[in-house]
């Protein structure tokens, strides 16, 4: 495959991605962050797939403690069903803040020492505001990905055709969670570590 993989495509199931715009929406101010879980596809080597996310944080972002517990353990959940942690999500505080910054890029260094193809997803608040008028069917964030140097780099102007949702109507699926206030029932690992009867698989998220 071509120019150091730089082909390569990331495809993010609606529930994943929409578990992530939801943890997003729930804590506005503040930055949060999650990971993206999948494997490279079976079929097409050049497709990372993204089956399922886990909602990280909402208040100490870079505490590494936190951070290692909660990858330990997503990982051994999901290594059962020959699934990894394949790239980092990332929201910042600020509304109209759309630069990778020092935690987010130190998280997906991490990442990448176990999954050289990982992607970092940030949150593109611009686009997610325009989705009640129903104008976007790409994805409401960026994708980053390293290049050969070991830098994070915006793919594509709006990386529009490496990162795409497997279902085309995840943007309105996630519109009606937003207007229904859903994103109140999104449990992260801040949650689960103060009252661990809160699960971080968000099973009933859902149904």
């Amino acid at each position: 495959m071509g120019g150091g993989g730089g082909e390569l495509r990331y495809e993010i199931s609606q529930n994943a991605y929409i578990k992530l715009v939801l943890h997003a929406r729930k804590h506005k101010t503040a930055a949060v962050n999650g990971v993206l879980v999948g494997r490279v596809s079976p079929q097409k080597n050049d497709v990372v797939e993204i089956t399922d996310s886990v909602p990280l944080f909402h208040a100490h972002l870079g505490l590494l403690p936190n951070l290692e517990i909660s990858l330990i353990l997503i990982e051994e959940h999901y290594s059962a069903q020959g699934l990894g942690i394949v790239g980092y999500f990332h929201a910042n505080e600020r509304f109209d803040d759309l630069e990778l910054n020092g935690v987010a890029k130190n998280i997906g260094d991490h990442i990448c020492r176990y999954f050289p193809q990982s992607a970092v997803l940030l949150l593109d608040n611009k686009k997610l505001e325009a989705l009640p008028k129903g104008k976007g069917l790409s994805p409401v964030m960026q994708l980053y990905t390293r290049d050969a140097s070991k830098n994070w780099k915006l793919v594509g102007s709006d990386g529009g055709s490496q990162l795409v949702t497997k279902e085309p109507a995840a943007n309105v699926v996630l519109s009606d969670y937003i207007s229904s206030e859903k994103w109140h029932d999104v449990v992260d690992f801040d949650d689960h570590l103060d009252d661990i009867s809160k699960d971080w698989l968000n099973p009933e998220l859902f149904k």
